[in-house]
């Protein structure tokens, strides 16, 4: 798909893996609007050329739907979507303090999962109105899974029912969207060097790195955007998800 002189959605946009691939995409010169909360996009310490920050919360329709109408209102058609935003509290069913949070559960869900499927359905209500390329082709949405959706860890298991939900919605997803020219992938990535991972000691990261086969190392978010313009240049890939993992299998803990 031809990116230059379009629009993308990148959520999650302020840090991580979000930022990485708002920066990607704005040097292939696509404009970005960058979604994230507000104190997140205070932090952020000099925007890339091409990424407008817009305050959104994932999980307030109302906030996305108006966001994406900003996004899909100038004169570059809306292709790309790639949905970055996330939260990973860690906390056991049962454990010292008592039965896992309710409230956090369900906070995990809606944001992970529920805010996922809602930036993709209001982006997709828009890239439907775009005329499309010679190939009858629209735009992509890339979704963010996890390895946990497959090896979910103790203390995991409100992060891993969000994330096997987003593996679960990538096909039906794709098959949705298919008759309006839009394509559904997901990234499952590993354990990546995130903002989250740089709180930890060397210790941590390198008991981390001893358990990658090869590379033995912590993903970089910039090979996480690597692999979204190759989903996004790969017309042929849709419905299905890619792990991003050096051959990672993680443990129970």
């Amino acid at each position: 798909m031809e990116l230059s002189r379009t629009a993308a959605v990148v959520t999650g946009a302020a840090s991580g893996l979000g930022a990485a691939t708002a920066a990607v995409l704005a040097g292939q010169g696509v404009t970005v609007y960058g979604f994230d909360l507000q104190p997140a996009i205070d932090a952020v310490p000099a925007a890339a050329d091409g990424v407008r920050y817009l305050a959104v919360d994932v999980t307030d329709p109302a906030a996305v739907r108006a966001a994406m109408a900003r996004a899909a209102g100038g004169p570059e058609p809306l292709r790309t979507v790639v949905n970055c935003a996330g939260i990973a509290p860690s906390e056991r069913i049962l454990g010292r303090r008592g039965v896992h949070d309710l409230d956090r559960y369900a906070s995990v869900v809606r944001v992970n999962l529920i805010g996922t499927f809602t930036v993709m359905a209001l982006a997709a209500e828009r890239i439907a109105e775009t005329e499309p390329d010679a190939h009858g082709q629209r735009g992509v949405v890339v979704n963010t899974a996890s390895v946990a959706a497959y090896e979910g860890q103790i203390g995991q298991a409100a992060y891993a029912s969000a994330k096997g939900g987003v593996v679960a919605l990538t096909l039906p997803a794709a098959r949705d969207l298919a008759q309006h020219g839009i394509r559904v992938m997901a990234i499952a990535p590993g354990v990546m060097l995130t903002p989250m991972m740089e709180t930890v000691s060397a210790e941590f990261h390198a008991n981390l790195a001893a358990g990658v086969p090869f590379p033995s190392r912590l993903g970089a978010p910039g090979e996480y955007a690597a692999l979204v313009l190759s989903i996004l240049g790969n017309d042929y890939l849709n419905g299905d998800v890619i792990r991003l993992d050096g051959a990672l299998r993680m443990p129970p803990r």
